[in-house]
């Protein structure tokens, strides 16, 4: 039994297999890679956990202006894992990233269990990203005023059922329990009725997943020059913050440095992680590289080192421009706030724009990744034929596609967004960590493979990927990792009913018993 969970597929076999297949199409860069890997990463991280990270909440400790250092601590952790991810994509120049790299090295069950993972990490962050792209994108919207005219979405259009029902503890904090209901009673007694039943959902959140899923389908070159064109405005947004707060900078403003001493640093890189989400990315389009194992380590690690960069300058600013303190006005729209502290008002809507189009790059980039997953997946057995389906002329994979885009717009209709990052950063994390075990089986057993890109320092830096993740890890909330367990129990029934028996696998050990 444990020989059938832990059956291995040979590496030249998955090479082989997916050269002897009707392939994706070819057709992305090293650039296309680094932007690509940029449009995934800058997004809902950068412009709203860094008020989290600041400030801290009920369940840890905040890093204030210390969360400059929060980033190069986050920024180390993802470095390891980078480099390990960077010498399997090179190596192994298939979809499906960390899955496939599983299946070749700690076996079927593993590469179940981390393809199941991935699930979160793609489909369920981008549930957050749709949320927090949809509110936004009101703000956007209802900001503009022309001869005194704006639009205004009504609440229930772009609110949820989760959010409007989950009260506080009157016990805890009577005041924001009446808030809340107040809100709540607002949103239901302007929504219609059906049968007594009150229609709520996001419906900007729907729009934007729909268009995102639409360019996906007609083609990866298309949706990467899409993509270029948003990662570009978002990095002058960016620079604008930069340029523009520099001169409001105020030394004083960084003093206490780190209020709540290294723990809340260590703290602060846990909330941060979610801003690095998207580099490994990348590397489930390996497979739709024209040179791989040249271009996939550029864009991966590029898109890391250019990010942090951004990440490190834009906290030095934002902490220089405002007390930390102040963020809890705002925490979930910090970049905004510190502008707005500084009377800068139509300065923080070019920032709400530059916020808009980050996670429309996120959305594009993740909603790019989860089919290829599924691609793969269904290619191996593992899940039902019609998942590794290519479009006969747009050459992509067409059907992940549409499901991965219905299955996350009707998600992120009713869902909110608090429990779906938290439940995102353990996933990702967990997927890390497989990644460099892999890596580290790999070397002992297969030495002598030939790797166009080599993690350095021997398996020191798959050891430290492994530490840093469960540092990271430790750090989350106790709910996060339950809920993670469950998901990851689910799975796994799902394994045991079908996949386990459809595997290409397992029908090859029935065809040929004397291998």
């Amino acid at each position: 039994m444990l020989q059938k969970l832990f059956r291995r597929k040979n590496l030249d076999e998955i090479l082989a297999e997916a050269q002897n297949e009707q392939g994706l199409k070819k057709a992305l860069g090293a650039f296309d890679l680094v932007l690509l890997g940029i449009g995934a990463i800058i997004g809902t991280g950068i412009f709203a956990t860094v008020g989290t990270a600041a400030l801290g909440d009920a369940d840890r400790p905040g890093a204030g202006p210390a969360m400059m250092i929060s980033f190069v601590i986050t920024c180390v952790a993802c470095a390891f894992t980078a480099l390990c991810y960077a010498e399997f994509a090179a190596m192994v120049p298939i979809s499906g990233s960390a899955y496939t790299y599983s299946y070749a090295t700690l076996g079927e069950i593993i590469a179940w269990i981390i393809g199941w993972d991935l699930i979160i990490e793609y489909a369920v962050g981008n549930v957050a990203v749709a949320i927090s792209w949809a509110g936004y994108f009101k703000q956007l919207v209802e900001g503009i005023n022309i001869k005194g005219y704006s639009v205004k979405i009504p609440l229930w259009l772009c609110n949820n059922y989760t959010s409007i029902y989950s009260l506080p503890d009157p016990n805890k904090d009577q005041a924001a329990y009446q808030t809340a209901l107040a809100f709540k009673n607002q949103v239901l007694s302007s929504a219609p009725h059906i049968g007594g039943i009150p229609i709520v959902f996001n419906l900007p959140a729907v729009f934007i997943v729909v268009a995102i899923t639409a360019i996906l389908v007609v083609g990866v070159k298309e949706s990467a020059k899409f993509n270029a064109l948003m990662v570009i405005t978002k990095i002058i947004i960016l620079l604008f913050f930069i340029i523009v707060g520099a001169f409001y900078v105020k030394p004083a403003n960084w003093v206490p440095f780190a209020p709540n001493g290294i723990k809340g640093v260590l703290a602060g890189a846990s909330v941060i992680f979610f801003a690095y989400i998207g580099f490994d990315a990348v590397s489930t389009v390996a497979e739709e590289t024209k040179n791989p194992k040249r271009d996939m380590p550029i864009g991966i690690i590029g898109s890391l080192l250019i990010c942090t960069v951004f990440y490190i300058v834009v906290a030095a600013v934002l902490t220089g421009m405002i007390p930390y303190q102040k963020l809890a006005e705002g925490a979930a729209e910090p970049l905004a706030i510190a502008l707005k502290y500084n009377n800068l008002n139509i300065a923080a809507g070019i920032v709400a724009f530059g916020a808009v189009i980050a996670n429309t790059a996120v959305l594009l980039v993740f909603q790019l990744g989860q089919p290829r997953i599924f691609f793969s997946m269904g290619r191996d057995g593992l899940l039902p034929p019609v998942f590794s389906k290519i479009h006969p002329k747009f050459k992509t994979p067409h059907v992940t596609t549409i499901l991965t885009g219905v299955a996350v717009a009707a998600t992120s209709a009713f869902s909110s967004i608090e429990a779906m990052v938290d439940l995102t950063n353990i996933g990702t994390l967990f997927a890390f960590i497989l990644v460099c075990v892999g890596i580290i089986i790999l070397r002992v057993k297969d030495p002598n493979r030939e790797r166009p890109f080599k993690a350095p320092f021997g398996i020191a830096v798959p050891i430290l990927g492994i530490l840093s993740c469960v540092l990271l890890i430790y750090y989350l909330p106790i709910t996060s990792v339950i809920r993670f367990i469950v998901w990851l129990a689910v799975g796994l029934v799902v394994y045991f009913l079908y996949g386990a028996k459809h595997s290409t696998l397992n029908k090859e050990k029935q065809a040929h018993p004397q291998k």
